[in-house]
């Protein structure tokens, strides 16, 4: 009766119940990570999944997804490339087992997205995005790369739009507070935060956010609270070295820079160049901006939209790597 929808429903499934039992524990794994620790967990079911079915589609787009998460959190250049060419190993084998599938373009779009491959990016998204326009993962997702393309009202409305489709899961709510935030809607970003609060209060990330719309208001007071909520995540140290600094607490800044820097070395080159162009050092932000260029730090992505590198934006030197980064028109 269903006609061709029960073949799309299908497409890139399984009908092995041990298969989608396991896909479905690293869905939630995954769907609920705090941080770099619960990755393996979600990797590690999805591949049981895929040695339960080799032909699950579905599986190795998930694993993939999950893979360029994980090199996101990774602390050595070793540990970001391994991550990435699995990530794109396992998206290039599922749209190979199902070239339809949206959730397999999805997922070279993303690694693509990482790894500052932006035309592969935007064209694999646009895939997803014709493929499964009502899937809330894509949204999600596209609607991210579109606002560091400089896309803010069409990111935010695919923010908006998965957030109606899915308003059960964080990731639609922290995920919209954080196009929010980048699109210098501050109030409104603060807003989608509360709302990811009330549904994981756990989830570090959320308090970073919060702290940065704060910082964007300019109640640098609200941001420090915010921000020392869960001072030892990353995103948190990043936000305490710059809102320190406008407190006059020059110490202090120092300090979260220095944890910061310990933990990940010039894996966070990124981070560094934002915090020394919010403390008005140009020579030394441009120096970093310039080693995450060398490193291809997937942080470049937000180069083109991120509040925190405005100082910048007139440095020719700061010009220069954006034109080499091809973003999109």
């Amino acid at each position: 009766m269903l006609g061709d929808v029960a073949a799309k429903i299908e497409l890139g499934g399984t009908n092995n119940p041990a298969a989608f039992d396991a896909y479905l524990r690293g869905a939630k794994a995954f769907g609920s990570f705090h941080d770099a620790r619960d990755l393996p967990g979600a990797i590690a079911a999805y591949t049981e999944a895929i040695r339960l079915d080799p032909h699950y589609a579905i599986a190795f787009a998930a694993r993939s997804l999950a893979f360029t998460t994980a090199a996101g959190e990774a602390e050595t250049e070793a540990a970001i490339r391994e991550s990435y060419a699995n990530a794109e190993a396992d998206a290039r084998q599922a749209i190979s087992l199902a070239p339809d599938l949206g959730q397999a373009h999805l997922a070279l779009a993303l690694v693509s997205d990482n790894t500052l491959n932006f035309p592969q990016a935007n064209s694999e998204y646009e895939r997803a995005l014709a493929l499964a326009p009502g899937n809330a993962q894509v949204l999600r997702v596209s609607g991210v790369f579109a606002v560091f393309m400089g896309q803010l009202d069409a990111g935010v409305a695919a923010a908006r739009r998965a957030a109606v489709l899915d308003p059960l899961a964080r990731s639609s709510h922290s995920n919209l507070a954080r196009l929010l935030y980048y699109a210098r809607r501050y109030e409104e970003a603060l807003a989608a935060v509360s709302e990811t609060i009330s549904l994981d209060s756990d989830y570090t990330a959320s308090y970073a956010t919060r702290g940065m719309s704060f910082y964007g208001l300019g109640d640098f007071n609200a941001a420090r609270t915010a921000c020392e909520t869960k001072r030892e995540d990353w995103e948190s140290q990043q936000c305490l070295a710059v809102v320190y600094a406008k407190l006059g607490r020059h110490d202090d800044a120092q300090a979260e820079l220095a944890k910061l820097h310990a933990a990940l070395g010039d894996a966070a080159a990124y981070q560094y160049a934002t915090i020394y162009a919010q403390w008005g050092n140009r020579p030394k932000a441009l120096e970093w901006l310039e080693t995450a260029w060398r490193l291809r730090d997937p942080g470049l992505q937000e180069l083109k939209t991120d509040p925190l590198m405005d100082p910048l934006r007139q440095e020719p030197r700061f010009l220069a790597i954006l034109r080499e980064l091809k973003f999109p028109d």
